[in-house]
């Protein structure tokens, strides 16, 4: 007598367990006692497990932490939820000690069922770890190139103002000058920070494509040392370039070859107080090497780990002298991987570092005649 009331009992149940089956975040329904009564493998997937775990405890599963890294007692967490809430404040911790960021939705459950009065919690879960870096990312993207804008905005205002200001009262041409080159500089330094965020945005989009020609090296390195030849002889620094008679053309992309020199050049003066930045560049296998060296303030083990990623910036006070958005490297690394090339550092903090960049060709060389 019992079949008619069970058999609709089972073919809901059967539907919801397909349903949740299907679902691509885990679920897990738990009890009363927070035990585990429905789950599905996407649950099993983000809680790194492969067995079964119908009626396990929930504090047995979930290991969760806090911003703070604090352990969160879940199943006291889940029993205080009495209307449906997400929180993406928490980690997932795993035994092997890393962590996701969790996406987490609880929804109490308190309904008849199959004749039955069932009450516990529904739990979605989801890895949000992606989704958190690219916030945290922008955050920090935006804090950092407001900072960066501010600066030498207000020193080209005040510069303006003050030439101004002398046009009109005192007429000495000579600090009217210095203000406008003063001017000048931030301008080029806003118009290098606009280059560097629209080559990201458009190598982030993969809309970066090397468009191969025949380089000739040895103009480039020519080109290179008269566009930098000023600026080395007004910091005090000697500019020394090293050609190897014997290097041929270069199949690459020109704009990228040109700009992952110019901000290895950039750099090396930059940060060179006094003695010399050489450039050289000889054959490589199927290519040409280019080595940037410079008597500079170096760079530390700990910080050569990271000159490569977004918005890095050493916090040695002689580097925090400079403008900088802590992108120009990395983008160097982008456009070093479109073209193939290979980078190498060494450096010695207070000693110089030498920036070493192979690039391939990437296609075969023109026979010559």
């Amino acid at each position: 007598m019992t079949e008619p009331t069970d058999r609709p009992s089972q073919i809901e149940h059967d539907r919801l367990t397909s349903l949740i089956s299907s679902m691509a975040d885990g679920v897990l329904a738990v009890d009363r006692f927070t035990k585990v009564v429905v789950y599905n493998g996407a649950a099993l997937n983000i809680l790194d497990l492969n067995s079964s775990i119908q009626g396990k405890a929930l504090d047995e599963l979930v290991q969760a932490i806090d911003k703070n890294n604090q352990p969160v007692d879940i199943i006291k967490y889940v029993r205080a939820i009495k209307i449906p809430t997400v929180d993406e404040s928490l980690r997932l911790a795993y035994q092997d000690g890393s962590t996701i960021n969790l996406y987490l939705s609880i929804s109490p459950v308190s309904r008849s069922f199959g004749g039955h009065q069932l009450s516990g919690h529904v739990l979605v879960l989801r890895d949000i770890t992606h989704e958190k870096g690219l916030e945290e990312e922008r955050n920090e993207f935006i804090s950092v190139v407001s900072h960066e804008l501010r600066t030498p905005i207000a020193i080209a205002e005040g510069n303006i103002s003050n030439a101004q200001f002398m046009i009109e009262k005192t007429g000495d041409l000579s600090k009217v000058k210095q203000a406008l080159n003063d001017t000048h500089d931030q301008i080029l330094f806003l118009a290098a920070m606009i280059n560097d965020l629209s080559t990201l945005s458009r190598a982030e989009r993969g809309k970066l494509v090397a468009n191969v020609e025949a380089i000739n090296v040895h103009k480039l390195v020519q080109d290179l040392e008269s566009d930098y030849l000023p600026k080395a002889t007004k910091q005090g620094l000697e500019l020394r370039t090293i050609i190897d008679p014997k290097l041929e053309l270069l199949y690459s992309s020109p704009l990228y070859v040109r700009e992952i020199l110019q901000n290895f050049m950039t750099n090396a003066i930059k940060y060179t107080e006094r003695g010399s930045v050489t450039l050289e560049a000889k054959p490589a296998a199927n290519g040409a090497e280019f080595k940037i060296t410079d008597t500079g303030i170096g760079i530390s083990h700990a910080d050569k780990e990271k000159i490569f990623d977004k918005f890095f910036r050493s916090e040695d006070y002689r580097t925090r002298q400079h403008n900088g958005t802590g992108l120009g490297l990395y983008v160097t690394m982008k456009l070093a991987r479109i073209v193939n090339a290979e980078i190498d550092v060494i450096s010695k903090l207070n000693k110089g570092s030498t920036f070493t960049v192979i690039i391939p060709n990437l296609k075969d060389p023109v026979p010559g005649p």
